[in-house]
């Protein structure tokens, strides 16, 4: 039989629509385009050297993922995200900060801890210098980590999402320094239960650490 040369994996080429929206995706996220303001395609494909075909494409993107919306008036805006919505983000994590702490709880070893540490050394660097942007990058870190340490992508993918709503909710409501430094002794928590592989109260940790913040930022709502 002839060998199958058709299953030789092909190098990864990103489309112009791939690369747009990345960029696109990448400013909202880091708030250089805030909740709010209007995207000009026109500007977005005339910065970028592309036609307005990619930009549209991209845009279509960014809307199913609920962080564009257009308007009959006002164009393609970026989408606001509310109190109310963020209650719906916070329950989600709860359930799903549970499992994946149990499950890394279940398969950790030497390198998650280590990496986690990095994390947490970073973020209290970060905190000592007062650099907001870097603490929700590296908050993000950890609880990849975690979530890749569960051995399920859908988890992974799932916690990129749900953080990625948090990380844009707080560029309106940017977190006080004091809870940040709470947010880094609710990671040590979790890391303690890890290091002694108790998966359940790695699971009361993770889910504490999730009720804790949904206290704090959408308490209003309770």
């Amino acid at each position: 039989m002839a060998e199958k040369t058709w299953a030789t994996r092909l190098p990864e080429v990103k489309s112009k629509a791939d690369l747009a929206y990345d960029s696109l995706h990448d400013a909202i996220v880091a708030g250089h385009v805030r909740p709010g303001e209007r995207i000009n395609m026109d500007e977005v494909a005339r910065n970028l050297g592309v036609s307005k075909i990619p930009i549209r494409e991209a845009i279509k993107r960014l809307e199913s993922e609920g962080l564009v919306t257009s308007r009959v008036h006002s164009g393609v805006v970026v989408a606001h995200v509310d109190k109310t919505e963020m209650r719906g983000v916070f329950l989600a994590r709860e359930a799903i900060d549970g499992l994946v702490a149990r499950l890394a709880a279940e398969k950790s070893d030497d390198r998650l801890l280590s990496d986690l540490q990095g994390v947490q050394d970073k973020m209290r660097a970060a905190l000592r210098t007062g650099d907001t942007d870097e603490l929700q990058r590296l908050n993000s870190e950890f609880h990849g980590f975690l979530a890749q340490a569960s051995g399920y992508r859908i988890l992974a993918e799932l916690t990129e999402q749900l953080l990625l709503t948090i990380r844009r909710y707080r560029i309106a409501a940017p977190q006080d320094t004091q809870n940040w430094s709470i947010i880094i002794e609710e990671h040590d928590a979790i890391m303690d239960a890890l290091r002694r592989e108790d998966p359940v109260a790695a699971a009361t940790a993770a889910q504490a650490h999730t009720i804790s913040q949904a206290g704090h930022e959408v308490a209003d709502h309770a």
